[in-house]
């Protein structure tokens, strides 16, 4: 698995947020649209029929600089191996994806990837990945083939998943 913004990406999955455990919430992303996970929430829009796809309360981290930066580079380090190992720090926080189509609003709960925080930068490039998805601009299918290809190599250094996002908004 790598994380790129607020997408969790597996060799044959997107997700918005971590990847769920077994009945945990979650929301995963496909060519054809979105798709609710876990026990209490369910439903699935293609993406014709969305009008928009936000995200809401995400932990976001604020700009930093010098050793905040540095706290910054170490936190996402163990936000990575707390999810691939387990058992480091606190649960991952919760957050909301709202899925509305002409018919109104589906609220969605989703568990962060990174419990420390999203970089302000990762979120803004990947709430407007989503809305470009929405828009028919950019497609998931470019995420689903990085991550069959490249998935092995674990989560890029910050630059890299920024570069990735930019890259992705203009496809």
């Amino acid at each position: 698995m790598a994380m790129v913004g607020l997408f969790w990406i597996t060799e044959k999955s997107v997700y918005v947020g971590a990847e769920p455990a077994g009945y945990g919430p979650g929301v995963r992303l496909t060519a054809d649209g979105v798709e609710a996970l876990g026990a209490d929430q369910e439903g699935c829009w293609a993406w014709a029929d969305l009008r928009s796809v936000g995200v809401h309360f995400a932990p976001v981290r604020r700009k930093a600089s010098g050793w905040k930066a540095l706290s910054n580079a170490v936190d996402t380090a163990l936000d990575v191996a707390g999810l691939v190992f387990g058992g480091i720090g606190d649960p991952p926080p919760v957050f909301e994806v709202h899925v509305e189509t002409g018919d109104g609003t589906t609220e969605l709960d989703a568990y962060g990837a990174a419990p420390r925080g999203y970089t302000e930068s990762e979120y803004e490039l990947s709430v407007t990945l989503l809305q470009r998805f929405v828009t028919g601009i950019a497609d998931v299918s470019a995420l689903l083939e990085w991550g069959r290809t490249h998935v092995v190599e674990g989560t890029l250094g910050r630059e890299e998943r920024e570069a990735l996002l930019r890259e992705w908004l203009e496809a």
